[in-house]
């Protein structure tokens, strides 16, 4: 018993902001949901069915609800929101150290209960149903790329069995293709080369899908504000402007522009023993996709830029042209939460300064 409050152990850990807590561990059909009675202390495992979630949730007084962040679980977010309740979407990574013993419905929904109330836990932002529609137009054109890669460097390796060779490029591949395709009539059946033909026009039409897809992200970008600020950001096209709104779910899930650096990997590892810390390489971490269309346009900045400014031009006298890429990114990552944040447009050359002391 709590001396000060009265309080027994259910209801100090089982509350937050006074919200009772519970912890659901979703899946396809079934969700196990972990709760404390704030009153009795007395623990509640309970399994419902995917179409009784609204139902159940209906019926119960505004609560905090922890899910995993995993498949689903933003949409499941947006409807509990819907119903009243707090949601808070936790890291998986965040919530392994609790799962105590096998690793089951029940251990997991624990698990989530006990991550949630944890001093300085990190959450994750919900994504809005536009923004996960913007995200699922990134996937697909990831996918085609990969694709397309796959075709353009298989078609490469057949023909380079059969003597052929080709320039750097997809455009100097399909320029010269139909002409080997020829020549190599003595060597390949009539068949194969047909069945060739036909890769090369999978190769294109993949193109075509990857150029509609990207005029569906201009048309977002047209009538999305926050996408249009980031957008001016130099390196920030139409994939970054669009996949970082998307990406970033809530600019307010982050405390500062460092914080969504590091979320995103862009920041370097520590590690520290004995009151030394020493930095290593960048960490990495979070999304690849976001962290590479960062990259690139950095690079991009670096190789085209009229006017890089100042702060680039010393930089890139004292570091490697890879480690510029990579601060160049990082400051862009910054700019991009920041005027999404404050909701103010780019400004070139803006110096922020810190508040005076009271």
């Amino acid at each position: 018993m709590n001396r000060n409050t009265g309080m027994n152990a259910g209801q100090i850990i089982g509350t937050m902001n006074g919200l009772q807590v519970v912890g659901m561990d979703i899946a396809k059909h079934v969700f196990q949901v972990h709760t404390v009675d704030m009153g009795t202390g007395e623990v509640s495992n309970v399994q419902i069915r995917r179409a009784a979630v609204t139902e159940h949730f209906a019926n119960k007084p505004s609560c905090l609800i922890a899910i995993e962040a995993c498949g689903g679980a933003h949409h499941w977010a947006r409807e509990l929101k819907k119903l009243g309740h707090t949601v808070r979407l936790i890291h998986a990574k965040t919530v392994r150290p609790f799962v105590a013993g096998n690793k089951t419905d029940v251990t997991d929904a624990r698990a989530i209960w006990l991550a949630v109330q944890q001093p300085g836990v990190k959450f994750v932002g919900v994504k809005t149903a536009e923004q996960q529609a913007t995200l699922t137009l990134h996937r697909q054109r990831e996918l085609l790329t990969k694709m397309r890669i796959m075709q353009t460097n298989a078609l490469r390796g057949l023909l380079y069995e059969f003597g052929a060779t080709f320039a750097k490029g997809s455009k100097a591949l399909f320029k010269d293709v139909e002409q080997a395709l020829e020549d190599l009539a003595d060597k390949l059946p009539q068949m194969v080369r047909d069945s060739l033909r036909e890769q090369v026009q999978r190769i294109k039409g993949l193109s075509q899908d990857m150029q509609a897809i990207e005029k569906r992200l201009a048309l977002q970008l047209k009538v999305d504000p926050q996408m249009q600020r980031i957008a001016q950001i130099p390196g920030v096209g139409i994939l970054t402007a669009t996949a970082a709104i998307a990406t970033m779910g809530e600019a307010s899930a982050f405390k500062s522009g460092r914080e969504f650096c590091a979320w995103l990997g862009l920041v370097p590892t520590q590690t520290g023993s004995g009151g030394k810390v020493r930095l290593g390489n960048i960490s990495k971490r979070g999304d690849t996709y976001m962290r590479t269309l960062l990259i690139h346009g950095a690079r991009s900045v670096l190789r085209h830029a009229k006017d890089p400014g100042p702060w680039l031009a010393q930089i890139k006298e004292r570091r490697p042209a890879n480690v510029v890429i990579v601060a160049q990114a990082a400051k862009m990552a910054r700019t991009i939460w920041a005027v999404t944040a404050k909701e103010t447009d780019y400004q070139r050359g803006f110096k922020s300064v810190r508040p005076l002391a009271a």
